[in-house]
């Protein structure tokens, strides 16, 4: 990929986007081709770990045991142990209001099924199903992870949206981001750059700014 190129276009984005009074957020905008997104085998659902991070809070939520919580509690943003599970999953309603606040989960792997049979439903069209958390895995690294990350998630649309950082961090850092979910794209891609129509990248209420095409290859 072209570094420099795609330095520029958002160098390009940035400056042809208005000031707005909070903080706005960079994201690409990729359009597909050729690929059958209504098989679901064919769609990208994953995250990617940015090289120089979001630029903004990721709130992570862990659900565990006794154990588990304590290791974590001064480390994540909610922590959730099997009682909460029985509570939300009676009260889904309170439960989505505060799955809207968080970006991941994280389950151990002995808790998984209940998840899944009691709040499934509601974090399951999310794509916040938690990262299931195995025995003597090193949590803190996962939440660090985790923290960098972006979800890419096709579902049964040609275009979809990835947040690839904020408008005040730098340019370079903000391209080599790009390109590390970009790679990723591709590499899912049956025909790699070329099940990809076009990339854009843009502010969040900015004007879109097309890469050019050499800038995938």
């Amino acid at each position: 990929m072209k570094e420099d190129l795609i330095v520029e276009a958002v160098k390009v984005a940035k400056e042809e986007s208005k000031e707005r009074k909070f903080l706005e957020s960079m994201e690409l905008a990729i359009n597909l081709k050729e690929v059958d997104l209504s098989d679901p085998k064919n769609r990208i659902t994953e995250e990617v770990a940015l090289p120089h991070g979001r630029g903004k809070p990721i709130k992570v939520c862990v659900i565990g045991s006794e154990e588990t919580r304590f290791k974590v509690k001064d480390k994540v943003d909610f922590v959730f142990g099997p009682e909460e599970l029985n509570k939300f999953g009676d009260d889904k309603k309170s439960f989505k209001k505060i799955v809207n606040q968080i970006d991941y989960f994280i389950a151990d792997t002995s808790l998984m099924p209940i998840v899944g049979r009691r709040l499934g439903q509601v974090l399951g069209p999310r794509g916040k199903m938690p990262k299931p958390l195995t025995p003597g895995q090193d949590v803190e690294g996962l939440i660090s992870t985790l923290r960098k990350s972006v979800r890419i998630r096709t579902r049964d649309k040609i275009t979809f949206h990835v947040p690839v950082g904020t408008k005040e961090m730098d340019n370079r850092e903000l391209a080599e981001n790009i390109m590390a979910i970009l790679k990723r794209v591709m590499e899912r891609l049956e025909k790699g750059s070329g099940n990809i129509s076009s990339v854009y990248v843009k502010t969040t209420m900015g004007k879109p700014v097309k890469l050019r095409g050499e800038s995938l290859s």
